[in-house]
């Protein structure tokens, strides 16, 4: 049964926090930024509201449920999305078992409510009119205010926020006076390649050390070009991988290259195949050829430029 709580005469029903197996792997640095933010140094002191910045699939989300777990606090994710209105953040109303209208309180609300961390995923997928309705909670007043229920809530002493954002054409613009409260920014950017290895061996502990270090060496030689190939993208390529080869009765831990190569296309795009081991060094060769003609062929016009201007307007001044 849902819990209650019953706020200014109204009851809600509260939202269950998040019960996942995420674990953060690597840079205990952003651990680190995002604990700080959250940190108070004096008894009037308040939190920070972070926002994690970077590209999907980098470990955003994951970041910031595993600092509120290490925190020993309870993660209340909500998915924000275009069509997210107000009300949806705050309280909405349902028809219960007898017939008579019952409140539930969001994910955000629970967590107010209860002192937990609430992640609102993809921030920057909800409009302005959204934003509006939490700009309360990001400054010294703490409180939203329920327009369907006619309440005020305050947030508890323990409670923290931070949001998720990604950078894409499928975003709104973050209104100025939200970005203030929405601060710091941490950024999350693509793993070093030992790291990179330890999160794919950690989401794949059952593929071998052969095709996790050819997918982390795909991955590495993409990041190089800023590719928006991620670690996610990594694991779904090894998982598709894996089963496509057992379902063929093939040892799923070698390396069958046209196989590899057909579950990037799948996965990804035919483009990421220059990145592969063996196909990298080719177009490595290609690219580096290229730039030498390039410079052979400048260096062509600028003697086609001495022979036709410099060079006249010399013999001319002679003559």
């Amino acid at each position: 049964m849902p819990e209650k709580v019953i706020i200014s005469g109204v009851e809600l029903l509260l939202s269950e926090p998040a019960q996942v197996d995420m674990k953060w792997v690597g840079n205990d640095d952003l651990i680190n930024q995002l604990k700080a933010s959250w940190m108070l140094v004096d008894k009037d002191d308040l939190p920070l509201n972070p926002r994690i910045l970077g590209k999907p699939g980098v470990g955003k989300t994951t970041l910031a449920y595993a600092t509120g777990r290490r925190l020993e606090k309870d993660v209340y994710i909500f998915q924000c999305t275009m069509d997210t209105r107000p009300e949806d953040l705050l309280i909405s109303p349902v028809i219960a078992s007898n017939n008579k209208i019952a409140y539930v309180a969001s994910s955000l609300v629970s967590a107010m409510i209860k002192g937990g961390v609430c992640l609102l995923d993809e921030g920057n997928r909800m409009s302005e009119k959204s934003w509006a309705s939490l700009a309360p909670l990001m400054d010294k007043r703490r409180y939203v205010e329920s327009i369907i229920t006619g309440i005020r809530i305050y947030a508890h002493p323990e409670f923290r926020l931070c949001v998720t954002m990604n950078a894409d054409s499928s975003t709104y613009e973050i209104p100025e006076y939200i970005q203030s409260r929405l601060q710091p920014k941490i950024y999350i950017d693509f793993p070093n390649k030992v790291d990179e290895l330890k999160i794919l061996n950690y989401n794949l502990p059952f593929a071998s050390d052969e095709i996790l270090e050819y997918c982390v060496d795909f991955l590495q030689n993409a990041h190089i070009y800023d590719e928006p190939y991620t670690v996610r993208d990594g694991i779904n390529i090894l998982r598709y991988y894996t089963k496509s080869r057992l379902m063929k009765k093939e040892d799923q831990d070698k390396i069958e290259k046209k196989t590899f190569e057909n579950m990037v296309i799948q996965v990804l795009e035919e483009a990421a195949l220059k990145y592969l081991p063996g196909n990298y060094e080719e177009f490595l060769k290609k690219q580096n050829d290229s730039i030498s003609l390039k410079i052979f062929k400048d260096f062509d016009e600028v003697n086609d430029y001495y022979d036709k201007f410099v060079k006249k307007d010399e013999q001319d001044s002679n003559g």
